[in-house]
Protein backbone atom coordinates (compact mmCIF):
# COMPACT_ATOMS: atom_id res chain seq x y z
CA UNK A 1 0.00 0.00 0.00
CA UNK A 2 2.91 2.33 0.66
CA UNK A 3 3.73 2.15 -3.06
CA UNK A 4 0.46 3.88 -3.93
CA UNK A 5 1.13 6.63 -1.40
CA UNK A 6 4.67 7.04 -2.70
CA UNK A 7 3.36 7.34 -6.28
CA UNK A 8 0.82 9.88 -5.06
CA UNK A 9 3.55 11.96 -3.40
CA UNK A 10 5.58 11.99 -6.61
CA UNK A 11 2.48 13.03 -8.53
CA UNK A 12 1.89 15.95 -6.16
CA UNK A 13 5.50 17.08 -6.41
CA UNK A 14 5.64 16.84 -10.22
CA UNK A 15 2.20 18.14 -11.15
CA UNK A 16 0.79 20.21 -8.30
CA UNK A 17 3.93 22.15 -7.31
CA UNK A 18 2.86 22.24 -3.68
CA UNK A 19 4.89 23.65 -0.82
CA UNK A 20 6.79 21.36 1.52
CA UNK A 21 4.32 22.11 4.33
CA UNK A 22 1.32 21.20 2.16
CA UNK A 23 2.95 17.94 1.08
CA UNK A 24 3.61 17.07 4.71
CA UNK A 25 -0.03 17.79 5.52
CA UNK A 26 -1.18 15.36 2.79
CA UNK A 27 1.16 12.67 4.11
CA UNK A 28 0.05 13.24 7.68
CA UNK A 29 -3.64 13.08 6.79
CA UNK A 30 -3.20 9.83 4.86
CA UNK A 31 -1.16 8.35 7.71
CA UNK A 32 -3.92 9.05 10.24
CA UNK A 33 -6.55 7.68 7.87
CA UNK A 34 -4.42 4.53 7.53
CA UNK A 35 -4.40 4.15 11.33
CA UNK A 36 -8.19 4.51 11.35
CA UNK A 37 -8.48 1.83 8.65
CA UNK A 38 -6.32 -0.60 10.64
CA UNK A 39 -8.03 0.03 13.98
CA UNK A 40 -11.47 -0.54 12.46
CA UNK A 41 -10.51 -3.59 10.36
CA UNK A 42 -11.44 -1.98 7.06
CA UNK A 43 -8.74 -3.76 5.05
CA UNK A 44 -6.65 -1.22 3.16
CA UNK A 45 -6.94 2.06 1.27
CA UNK A 46 -8.22 0.38 -1.92
CA UNK A 47 -11.14 -1.34 -0.16
CA UNK A 48 -12.63 1.77 1.41
CA UNK A 49 -16.33 2.41 0.69
CA UNK A 50 -18.34 5.62 0.68
CA UNK A 51 -19.79 4.64 4.08
CA UNK A 52 -16.28 4.14 5.47
CA UNK A 53 -15.27 7.62 4.31
CA UNK A 54 -18.37 9.12 5.94
CA UNK A 55 -17.56 7.20 9.10
CA UNK A 56 -14.10 8.72 9.21
CA UNK A 57 -15.52 12.26 9.03
CA UNK A 58 -17.88 11.34 11.87
CA UNK A 59 -14.96 9.96 13.86
CA UNK A 60 -12.97 13.19 13.44
CA UNK A 61 -15.96 15.17 14.70
CA UNK A 62 -16.36 12.81 17.67
CA UNK A 63 -12.78 13.22 18.87
CA UNK A 64 -13.14 17.00 18.73
CA UNK A 65 -11.16 17.94 15.62
CA UNK A 66 -11.75 21.50 14.44
CA UNK A 67 -13.92 21.94 11.36
CA UNK A 68 -10.96 23.45 9.50
CA UNK A 69 -8.88 20.33 10.27
CA UNK A 70 -11.68 18.04 9.08
CA UNK A 71 -11.99 20.09 5.89
CA UNK A 72 -8.29 19.64 5.18
CA UNK A 73 -8.49 15.89 5.83
CA UNK A 74 -11.43 15.50 3.46
CA UNK A 75 -9.59 17.52 0.80
CA UNK A 76 -6.51 15.28 1.20
CA UNK A 77 -8.55 12.10 0.86
CA UNK A 78 -10.45 13.42 -2.15
CA UNK A 79 -7.23 14.27 -3.95
CA UNK A 80 -5.69 10.89 -3.08
CA UNK A 81 -8.70 8.84 -4.16
CA UNK A 82 -9.18 10.92 -7.29
CA UNK A 83 -5.60 10.04 -8.19
CA UNK A 84 -6.19 6.32 -7.51
CA UNK A 85 -9.37 6.36 -9.61
CA UNK A 86 -7.73 8.17 -12.53
CA UNK A 87 -4.87 5.66 -12.49
CA UNK A 88 -7.34 2.77 -12.58
CA UNK A 89 -6.43 1.38 -9.16
CA UNK A 90 -10.05 1.65 -7.97
CA UNK A 91 -13.36 1.60 -9.86
CA UNK A 92 -15.12 4.26 -7.82
CA UNK A 93 -13.96 7.20 -5.75
CA UNK A 94 -15.39 6.60 -2.23
CA UNK A 95 -14.90 10.24 -1.21
CA UNK A 96 -17.28 11.69 -3.80
CA UNK A 97 -20.16 13.53 -2.12
CA UNK A 98 -18.43 13.33 1.27
CA UNK A 99 -18.99 16.77 2.75
CA UNK A 100 -16.85 18.32 5.41
CA UNK A 101 -18.42 20.64 8.00
CA UNK A 102 -18.17 24.31 7.26
CA UNK A 103 -15.26 26.07 8.92
CA UNK A 104 -16.18 28.16 11.93
CA UNK A 105 -16.56 31.81 11.05
CA UNK A 106 -13.93 33.59 13.11
CA UNK A 107 -15.29 36.65 14.83
CA UNK A 108 -13.05 39.71 14.55
CA UNK A 109 -11.35 41.12 17.63
CA UNK A 110 -12.99 44.27 18.97
CA UNK A 111 -12.37 46.76 21.76
CA UNK A 112 -14.77 47.87 24.44
CA UNK A 113 -15.75 51.53 24.53
CA UNK A 114 -13.64 51.94 27.67
CA UNK A 115 -10.58 50.51 25.90
CA UNK A 116 -11.13 52.80 22.92
CA UNK A 117 -11.36 55.84 25.18
CA UNK A 118 -8.15 54.86 27.00
CA UNK A 119 -6.34 54.47 23.67
CA UNK A 120 -7.57 57.84 22.42
CA UNK A 121 -6.46 59.51 25.65
CA UNK A 122 -2.98 57.98 25.57
CA UNK A 123 -1.17 60.29 23.05
CA UNK A 124 0.45 63.38 24.57
CA UNK A 125 -1.52 66.26 23.03
CA UNK A 126 1.15 68.73 24.11
CA UNK A 127 3.39 67.54 21.25
CA UNK A 128 2.90 67.74 17.49
CA UNK A 129 3.24 63.98 17.07
CA UNK A 130 0.89 63.38 20.00
CA UNK A 131 -1.73 65.60 18.36
CA UNK A 132 -1.28 63.65 15.13
CA UNK A 133 -1.62 60.27 16.82
CA UNK A 134 -4.73 61.32 18.73
CA UNK A 135 -6.32 62.70 15.56
CA UNK A 136 -5.57 59.52 13.60
CA UNK A 137 -7.00 57.23 16.29
CA UNK A 138 -10.07 59.45 16.76
CA UNK A 139 -10.64 59.59 13.01
CA UNK A 140 -10.21 55.84 12.53
CA UNK A 141 -12.71 54.99 15.26
CA UNK A 142 -15.12 57.77 14.21
CA UNK A 143 -15.32 56.63 10.57
CA UNK A 144 -14.30 52.97 10.43
CA UNK A 145 -12.14 53.53 7.36
CA UNK A 146 -9.29 51.19 6.48
CA UNK A 147 -5.73 52.03 7.50
CA UNK A 148 -4.76 52.36 3.84
CA UNK A 149 -7.58 54.86 3.38
CA UNK A 150 -6.57 56.77 6.51
CA UNK A 151 -2.98 57.32 5.43
CA UNK A 152 -4.14 58.21 1.89
CA UNK A 153 -6.25 61.14 3.07
CA UNK A 154 -5.27 64.58 1.83
CA UNK A 155 -6.06 67.91 3.45
CA UNK A 156 -8.68 68.49 0.76
CA UNK A 157 -10.52 65.28 1.73
CA UNK A 158 -11.65 66.50 5.13
CA UNK A 159 -14.19 69.16 6.07
CA UNK A 160 -14.42 69.57 9.83
CA UNK A 161 -16.92 72.45 9.57
CA UNK A 162 -19.43 70.30 7.67
CA UNK A 163 -18.36 67.15 9.52
CA UNK A 164 -17.36 64.70 6.80
CA UNK A 165 -14.42 63.10 5.04
CA UNK A 166 -14.14 61.94 1.45
CA UNK A 167 -12.48 58.55 1.20
CA UNK A 168 -11.16 56.79 -1.89
CA UNK A 169 -10.55 53.05 -2.29
CA UNK A 170 -10.23 50.88 -5.38
CA UNK A 171 -11.17 53.71 -7.73
CA UNK A 172 -14.37 54.44 -5.77
CA UNK A 173 -15.08 57.36 -3.44
CA UNK A 174 -17.47 57.59 -0.52
CA UNK A 175 -18.39 60.33 1.95
CA UNK A 176 -18.45 59.44 5.65
CA UNK A 177 -19.82 61.51 8.55
CA UNK A 178 -17.32 62.81 11.07
CA UNK A 179 -18.23 63.30 14.73
CA UNK A 180 -17.52 66.44 16.72
CA UNK A 181 -14.77 64.90 18.89
CA UNK A 182 -12.87 63.58 15.86
CA UNK A 183 -13.34 66.91 14.07
CA UNK A 184 -11.93 68.77 17.06
CA UNK A 185 -8.92 66.44 17.29
CA UNK A 186 -8.17 66.84 13.57
CA UNK A 187 -8.54 70.63 13.73
CA UNK A 188 -6.12 70.80 16.67
CA UNK A 189 -3.63 68.61 14.79
CA UNK A 190 -3.84 70.66 11.58
CA UNK A 191 -3.48 73.98 13.43
CA UNK A 192 -0.87 73.17 16.09
CA UNK A 193 0.71 69.89 14.99
CA UNK A 194 0.89 69.39 11.25
CA UNK A 195 1.92 72.97 10.54
CA UNK A 196 5.07 72.50 12.63
CA UNK A 197 6.38 69.39 10.86
CA UNK A 198 5.02 69.42 7.31
CA UNK A 199 6.79 70.61 4.20
CA UNK A 200 5.02 73.32 2.22
CA UNK A 201 4.20 71.19 -0.83
CA UNK A 202 2.90 68.13 1.07
CA UNK A 203 -0.80 67.46 0.48
CA UNK A 204 -1.09 64.49 2.86
CA UNK A 205 -3.26 65.03 5.93
CA UNK A 206 -1.18 62.84 8.23
CA UNK A 207 2.60 63.09 8.06
CA UNK A 208 5.61 61.53 9.80
CA UNK A 209 8.51 63.16 11.66
CA UNK A 210 10.00 64.26 8.34
CA UNK A 211 6.86 66.01 7.12
CA UNK A 212 6.03 63.33 4.54
CA UNK A 213 2.95 61.12 4.30
CA UNK A 214 2.88 58.54 7.08
CA UNK A 215 2.80 54.90 5.96
CA UNK A 216 0.50 52.06 6.99
CA UNK A 217 3.41 50.41 8.77
CA UNK A 218 4.20 53.64 10.57
CA UNK A 219 0.70 53.92 11.98
CA UNK A 220 0.61 50.24 12.93
CA UNK A 221 3.69 50.86 15.07
CA UNK A 222 1.99 53.85 16.68
CA UNK A 223 -1.04 51.80 17.72
CA UNK A 224 1.13 48.91 18.90
CA UNK A 225 3.20 51.21 21.12
CA UNK A 226 0.18 52.78 22.79
CA UNK A 227 -1.65 49.49 23.38
CA UNK A 228 1.49 47.99 24.94
CA UNK A 229 1.76 50.99 27.26
CA UNK A 230 -1.88 50.55 28.25
CA UNK A 231 -1.31 46.83 28.86
CA UNK A 232 -4.51 45.87 27.04
CA UNK A 233 -4.47 42.07 27.09
CA UNK A 234 -5.74 41.44 23.59
CA UNK A 235 -4.32 41.81 20.11
CA UNK A 236 -5.02 45.37 18.98
CA UNK A 237 -4.29 46.61 15.48
CA UNK A 238 -5.61 49.62 13.55
CA UNK A 239 -8.11 47.24 11.93
CA UNK A 240 -9.47 46.43 15.41
CA UNK A 241 -10.70 50.03 15.59
CA UNK A 242 -12.56 49.51 12.30
CA UNK A 243 -14.23 46.38 13.70
CA UNK A 244 -15.06 48.20 16.94
CA UNK A 245 -16.58 51.13 15.03
CA UNK A 246 -18.92 48.78 13.15
CA UNK A 247 -19.93 46.66 16.14
CA UNK A 248 -20.60 49.65 18.39
CA UNK A 249 -22.80 51.24 15.71
CA UNK A 250 -24.81 48.02 15.27
CA UNK A 251 -25.17 47.58 19.04
CA UNK A 252 -26.59 51.08 19.28
CA UNK A 253 -29.20 50.47 16.60
CA UNK A 254 -27.51 51.60 13.38
CA UNK A 255 -28.97 50.33 10.10
CA UNK A 256 -26.93 47.49 8.61
CA UNK A 257 -27.07 49.00 5.11
CA UNK A 258 -25.76 52.34 6.39
CA UNK A 259 -22.87 50.63 8.18
CA UNK A 260 -22.09 48.71 4.99
CA UNK A 261 -21.85 51.96 3.02
CA UNK A 262 -19.62 53.62 5.60
CA UNK A 263 -17.28 50.62 5.71
CA UNK A 264 -17.18 50.45 1.91
CA UNK A 265 -18.26 46.79 1.75
CA UNK A 266 -19.48 45.79 -1.71
CA UNK A 267 -21.64 42.99 -0.24
CA UNK A 268 -23.84 43.37 2.83
CA UNK A 269 -23.04 39.77 3.83
CA UNK A 270 -19.56 40.98 4.78
CA UNK A 271 -21.10 43.48 7.19
CA UNK A 272 -23.52 40.86 8.53
CA UNK A 273 -20.86 39.46 10.87
CA UNK A 274 -21.16 42.52 13.13
CA UNK A 275 -24.90 41.90 13.48
CA UNK A 276 -24.14 38.26 14.36
CA UNK A 277 -21.63 39.43 16.99
CA UNK A 278 -24.17 41.84 18.46
CA UNK A 279 -26.89 39.19 18.58
CA UNK A 280 -24.46 36.74 20.17
CA UNK A 281 -23.64 39.23 22.92
CA UNK A 282 -27.31 39.91 23.57
CA UNK A 283 -27.95 36.17 23.75
CA UNK A 284 -25.13 35.68 26.27
CA UNK A 285 -26.49 38.48 28.47
CA UNK A 286 -29.97 36.94 28.29
CA UNK A 287 -28.80 33.46 29.23
CA UNK A 288 -26.78 34.77 32.17
CA UNK A 289 -29.38 37.21 33.46
CA UNK A 290 -32.82 35.71 32.78
CA UNK A 291 -34.04 33.41 35.57
CA UNK A 292 -35.77 31.05 33.13
CA UNK A 293 -33.29 31.22 30.23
Amino acid sequence: MNNYIYEFELYLKDHKHLSANTLEAYKRDLKYFGIYIDENGLGDYLKISHVDALGYVGYLKKIGKANSTIQRNVASLRTFYSYLHNKGYIENNPTLDVEAPKAERKMPSVMTLSEVEKLIAKPDSRTSIGKRDKAMIELLYATGIRVSELVSLNLSDINTNMGYIRCRSGGKARVIPLGSLASKAVEMYIKDGRSKIVTEDEEALFVNYYGKRITRQGFWKVVKRYTEELDIRKSITPHTLRHSFALHLIQNGADLKAVQEMLGHSDVSTTQIYLEMSNSKIRNVYEKAHPRA
